[in-house]
């Protein structure tokens, strides 16, 4: 007799096998790894060049505004994808294939106003003070 969990047994292998290796190789690292610390080696690397300021200074919030934004519109446009496998299967269906096309309309309409806002509003533009 087979039982409900059966098909779990392959998932729950590969997580223990992985569980396994990552603890095997930090072992590995724990013993073959280098010991030797220097003031050099624990210095912040910052792509090559010489750390310039305290890297608990506050940053800028024009990066927090943007990246919100991106995460917003980004969420908001991975709708399109669903609608659209969905969309072909509800052509077939009468009425239903123009009510969603709309709909869907209408929500790229709501994206763009939103977008036109923010960016009117001037909260996409990294120097406001430039001349353009």
């Amino acid at each position: 007799m087979a039982s409900n969990f059966t098909p779990y047994y392959a998932l729950v292998f590969v997580a223990v096998l992985s569980i396994l290796l990552v603890l095997a190789l930090l072992v590995v690292n724990a013993i073959l790894g280098p010991k030797r610390r220097s003031r050099v080696k624990m210095t912040p690397f910052e792509c090559g060049n010489e750390p310039w300021d305290n890297p608990r200074k506050r940053i800028s919030v024009k990066y927090y505004l943007v990246a919100i934004f991106f995460i917003v519109f980004d969420i908001e446009a991975v709708f399109l994808y669903p609608w659209s496998v969905l969309y072909r299967g509800l052509l077939k269906q009468p009425g239903y294939g123009i009510l969603a096309l709309w709909e869907m309309l209408l929500f790229i309409g709501v994206l763009a106003m939103g977008l036109a806002y923010v960016w009117g509003k001037g909260d996409l533009d990294w120097n406001p003070g430039a001349k353009r």
